[in-house]
């Protein structure tokens, strides 16, 4: 199992931060497209760093064309070494058309699409080769030597697909490498859901389960006494009804019979109630979904959670604080 950690922080100290985690043990640094572009702060880790992986979860699949992406992830991926690993997201329509102004449609048979012309385009570069991809959505049919970047030593960069739902899931499984595992996402609907999901893509791939690598970062409630316990109780409440105010998380909840929440959640988030709608999760929601442990008792309760559900596990280094983080890694080693 590897253990990542999430990049986070200013840029001006991406360098010292990364080459810090790099020397505790980690084996990835990832960011996140949320508040900042996603792939600046690891061109900043590729660059301070020998060994660890580098990677986006994720960055924001159809705000990009697949071109535009392709030459991002080259070049981190010729700068890095080999270490890049492309996480990409498809956001929901909402963002997609309202905050970047770009077109949605059917977005599973998108993301297969623009997976596969992230390939064709990876595999003209490496190749040397005529680009050729036509689909429904991408077409890239011109490369000129101008532009071509030329192959590279490690070959081309793995790419994950963030998935909540099924068909989604079944897409990584088909044309991916990895599955980033949605945090609003239980073992139990991991097991029921995504996991057979995956298998049926992997079959329509020809390939088999050890071509493919899933990645999970579940929510994580502590705090050192009664006020700092509330805070970061109160954030994962919010942020699990945020996620469950959404129409196609709502396969979620119903794993666990409580789909009839989403309703009201979606209602309570078009009104601006988000402090309201965290007082919706209740506390068996917030174990589904969250490690809830004391800070001492962290590090073996975050285990337990995910042994045996990923191949790879995120740490949420900014919400832990540095000294829990690294005894939540030193006790994953372990397993």
């Amino acid at each position: 199992m590897k253990v990542d950690i999430s990049l986070h922080g200013e840029l001006a100290g991406v360098p010292d931060l990364a080459r810090s985690f790099e020397a505790d043990g980690w084996d990835g640094v990832w960011t996140s497209e949320v508040d900042r572009e996603p792939f600046l702060p690891l061109a900043l880790a590729a660059a301070n760093t020998d060994r660890v992986d580098i990677g986006t979860a994720i960055a924001v699949a159809f705000s990009r064309n697949p071109m535009t992406t392709a030459q991002v992830a080259w070049d981190l991926q010729r700068l890095s070494g080999g270490r890049m690993q492309l996480g990409l997201g498809s956001q929901i329509k909402p963002h997609i058309e309202r905050r970047f102004s770009m077109p949605w449609s059917q977005p599973a048979a998108r993301m297969r699409e623009y997976v596969l012309a992230l390939q064709a385009i990876w595999t003209s570069w490496q190749e040397t080769t005529p680009l050729s991809f036509e689909g429904e959505f991408y077409t890239h049919t011109l490369m000129t030597p101008t532009f071509d970047p030329g192959p590279l030593p490690a070959g081309l960069p793995p790419v994950f697909v963030a998935a909540v739902g099924a068909r989604m899931a079944t897409v990584a499984g088909e044309v991916a490498d990895g599955l980033l595992v949605h945090s609003f996402t239980t073992p139990r609907y991991l097991a029921e859901v995504l996991e057979p999901a995956i298998e049926r893509g992997l079959r329509l791939g020809g390939r088999s389960r050890s071509d493919f690598t899933t990645r999970y970062q579940p929510f994580v409630v502590t705090g050192v006494d009664e006020e700092s316990w509330g805070a970061s109780a109160r954030a994962a409440r919010e942020r699990i009804a945020f996620y469950g105010s959404t129409p196609a998380y709502r396969p979620v909840l119903d794993v666990h019979g409580w789909g009839e929440l989403q309703p009201e959640l979606q209602r309570l988030s078009k009104l601006g109630e988000w402090e309201t709608m965290g007082t919706l999760i209740d506390d068996d929601i917030l174990a589904a979904f969250a490690v809830v442990a004391s800070p001492d008792d962290l590090p073996a309760a975050y285990a337990r959670r995910v042994e045996g559900v990923a191949d790879r596990i995120s740490v949420p280094a900014e919400s832990l604080g540095r000294e829990t983080a690294t005894a939540v890694r030193e006790a994953l080693a372990v397993l």
